[in-house]
């Protein structure tokens, strides 16, 4: 609405200011029978009160006009001036400010993701995350990537992601997670030893082009290296091979639109009298419908359909199955048993 307002008021001055124009253009040619062009010479110099002489001699009737038109040139140019230059500063104020509390906000960011490289694997990674809802720092040395995305719901930081300060300044000291996608693998090595070295919590997950290159990812402390080629071409291979399960496969997908869905809780979310219980005893199945398909252990081990008898430990990680409904219905089993613990 201020952005309305303003804008009609530069308007309104602006006719304003064209009506003192045109009375003071007919005003000159028909007092004093002034030609076009000497009316309107006229006029613009005793609007912007230059001190000029006169095109010709005034009559006695046009140096009173004249000076009339001085009287209101002035109210009426002034207050152009004044909304015009107000309109300027507001819109300069509002574009530090903005950028002033972007970067209030970037430094205040905690618990975000850091995406170095927004090429093609660097983008998917990021439209996959924004579907999530996650909070999202993208680090790339293009200066046209950064300027056409910032209106999105995403930190764009224009650099080197190899550079310290520039992982600094993306928050790798409170981030959650880094995923480096830059297209040489020297470079994604360096960014993990930085990055590690900056902030030993951090898991991290790098893009590798070369099997050489796996090793050396995985001894700088990377969580996970993905190789797009090889998920590529074994994703090609298993759509000839056995096309439904990967039909079945993208059903599950975290943020896909069907019904059913698969998720991830640590065990360290649960109540504390559900820790040390066999799976069969909390009924998660029998309680809410979802079916717990996967565990991994506090080292690690991951184990496929657990049986009954699999223990929920401190650390450990379970997976469960099912519509958006059963999921929620499930947390509520786990709240309610906390509850009951208290």
């Amino acid at each position: 609405m201020d952005e309305s307002n303003s804008r009609r008021e530069v308007i309104i001055a602006g006719l304003l200011l064209l009506l003192v124009i045109a009375i003071g253009v007919v005003g000159y040619m028909s007092i004093d029978e002034f030609s076009f062009i000497d009316a309107l010479y006229m006029t613009v110099i005793t609007i912007s009160t230059v001190g000029f002489g006169e095109v010709n001699e005034l009559t006695q009737s046009g140096k009173l006009f004249t000076s009339a038109l001085i009287l209101a040139s002035l109210v009426i140019l002034g207050y152009f001036i004044s909304i015009l230059t107000q309109k300027l500063v507001h819109s300069q104020l509002s574009f530090f400010y903005a950028i002033n509390n972007k970067r209030n906000r970037l430094k205040r960011m905690e618990n975000h993701i850091i995406v170095a490289g927004y090429g093609r694997n660097g983008k998917q990674v990021v439209n996959e995350l924004l579907i999530i809802g996650l909070k999202l720092v993208v680090i790339d040395d293009n200066h046209d990537i950064v300027i056409n995305n910032m209106g999105r719901p995403v930190r764009f930081i224009e650099g080197d992601a190899t550079n310290d300060d520039v992982l600094i300044k993306a928050g790798i000291k409170t981030a959650r997670s880094l995923i480096t996608t830059l297209p040489n693998d020297a470079d994604n090595l360096y960014v993990v030893l930085t990055a590690r070295s900056l902030n030993h919590d951090l898991k991290i997950i790098s893009r590798a082009s070369s099997e050489s290159s796996v090793k050396k990812l995985r001894m700088a402390g990377v969580d996970n290296v993905v190789m797009p080629e090889r998920v590529g071409g074994a994703h090609m291979a298993t759509l000839v091979a056995q096309p439904d399960i990967v039909e079945f496969l993208d059903q599950l997908s975290v943020h896909s639109n069907t019904p059913t869905q698969l998720t991830e809780i640590m065990c360290n979310e649960l109540s504390t009298d559900l820790i040390n219980m066999p799976i069969s005893e909390i009924g998660v199945r029998r309680k809410s419908g979802a079916n717990i398909i996967g565990f991994k252990t506090a080292s690690g081990d991951m184990i496929i359909n657990p049986s009954p008898d699999t223990r929920l430990m401190p650390n450990a990680k379970i997976f469960v199955l099912g519509t958006n409904e059963q999921i929620m219905q499930m947390k509520e089993i786990i709240s309610e048993s906390e509850e009951n613990n208290m």
